[in-house]
């Protein structure tokens, strides 16, 4: 399941990279998340950073590590994070260009297993929460960086 948002942000295109790749303060920068615990830090580059990260989901403390796997400096990067026989795939995505910056998040749910499969198939009822939850992070993201 893949589910995806984008907003639009009179920023420029540094500002908001940066905000989006300040993985170490997104528990002072996005209200879903609660805590944040940098776990490895790569030499260079995004590639390699792996975090736990606590958000609140429904009504309970959840927590997940987090890793990037992939990056292409100012344009996106991709986590990755298993539990339970899912695996979650997040890619964070820039383009546009200064003071109009497009910012997308897509989140994929993979299964792993029969055992997943059969707990996924009420996912899709939650869509539309995922989607929510993408685009609040996304207008935390906005509110830090736009221009007045």
């Amino acid at each position: 399941m893949t589910v995806s948002a984008s907003i639009t942000i009179n920023a420029t295109e540094a500002a908001v990279w940066a905000a989006t790749t300040d993985i170490a303060r997104f528990a002072e920068l996005l209200t879903g998340v609660e805590k944040i615990e940098v776990v490895e830090k790569p030499a260079t580059g995004l590639v390699g950073l792996k975090w736990k990260e606590t958000r609140i989901l429904f009504g309970k403390p959840a927590t997940v590590e987090k890793w990037i796997t992939e990056a292409k400096e100012h344009y996106h990067y991709t986590t990755r994070a298993g539990q339970d026989g899912f695996v979650f795939i997040t890619t964070n995505r820039v383009s546009g260009s200064d003071g109009n910056v497009v910012l997308t998040g897509i989140h994929e749910t993979v299964t792993q297993g029969f055992a997943a499969k059969v707990k996924a198939l009420p996912m899709v009822f939650f869509k539309g929460v995922i989607r929510k939850a993408i685009m609040k992070d996304l207008e935390d993201i906005k509110k830090a960086v736009e221009l007045p």
